[in-house]
């Protein structure tokens, strides 16, 4: 009998555990990457326009809205996966400078070998520490920097302290914008502590995330966003993004965002933990 060609799952020993690429048997192109059964990205090879994944749809509209549509940026990603975020800068965006960051230097091999970048996009993947390499880069370099840094479903707590935020700014340009995913649970300890932080070091900061998040009924993804420059932050397109989306969110800023640090202290490397951990049955 005919009929296409079942395509399985491709399995590799990456230094941070074991990374799998699962097809999507209804959608020919797409790929999830699990790594130790945690997913960490999506991607369609035909259209990385199309993001499954709802936070992906969050930072993707802060790349939407911060400039003209077209328009190249220079973007770091601190945080590799399966280089879905390039692969999308690089499809709406043409002609943008990307530099990606990511410690599993195995992994960054397998998915290279196995989904290939688009060529002729200018992304150039580096293995390192995200924060030795943010503490190493020359200032004012970028237009927009993502972190999206997780081990074993942890943001790392090097990588939550106002050290490294201040490092982190310090490489964009004037009306440059940080943008990072974050996950939290019920009473947002962790994210209200990240808000406290980059308000330190931000003339503007918006939270995104949807609102049983927000009021501490699951556990899920928290977007921080934060301009040096009052007012930068493109607030009506990402609340109009966010509210569309299928799995919609809201926007959070101003006073509001305030009420919801409350007494939270700022975060230094002294203080500064890893994210909780998402709850077992999560996924």
């Amino acid at each position: 009998m005919g009929g296409r060609k079942r395509v399985t799952a491709t399995v590799a020993q990456v230094d941070g555990g074991v990374a799998e690429l699962c097809p999507d048997d209804g959608r020919p192109g797409r790929w999830t990457l699990l790594l130790d059964g945690y997913p960490q990205s999506a991607l369609d090879l035909g259209d990385p326009r199309l993001l499954d994944f709802e936070y992906m749809r969050r930072i993707a509209s802060v790349v939407d809205a911060m400039a003209p549509a077209g328009a190249p940026l220079s973007v770091l990603h601190l945080g590799g996966g399966a280089l879905t975020l390039p692969r999308y800068v690089a499809a709406t965006r043409p002609g943008s400078v990307q530099r990606v960051v990511e410690r599993d230097a195995a992994l960054i091999a397998f998915v290279r070998r196995e989904l290939p970048l688009p060529r002729g996009a200018d992304i150039r993947v580096r293995a390192a520490d995200a924060r030795a390499a943010v503490e190493s880069l020359a200032a004012g370099r970028f237009d927009l920097v993502i972190a999206d840094v997780y081990s074993r479903a942890r943001v790392p707590a090097h990588l939550a302290s106002l050290e490294f935020l201040t490092a982190a700014m310090r490489l964009l340009r004037p009306g440059g914008i940080y943008v990072a995913n974050l996950a939290d649970g019920a009473g947002l300890g962790f994210v209200r502590g990240q808000a406290a932080t980059l308000r330190r070091v931000c003339g503007d900061v918006v939270l995104l995330a949807e609102p049983s998040v927000l009021r501490g009924r699951r556990f899920g993804n928290v977007i921080l966003a934060g301009a040096a420059e009052p007012g930068r932050i493109p607030r009506p397109e990402l609340a109009r993004a966010a509210a569309g989306d299928p799995f919609p969110a809201r926007l959070v800023a101003g006073d509001e965002l305030a009420r919801l640090i409350g007494t939270a202290p700022v975060v230094t490397d002294v203080t500064a933990t890893t994210s909780p951990p998402p709850p077992a049955n999560l996924f």
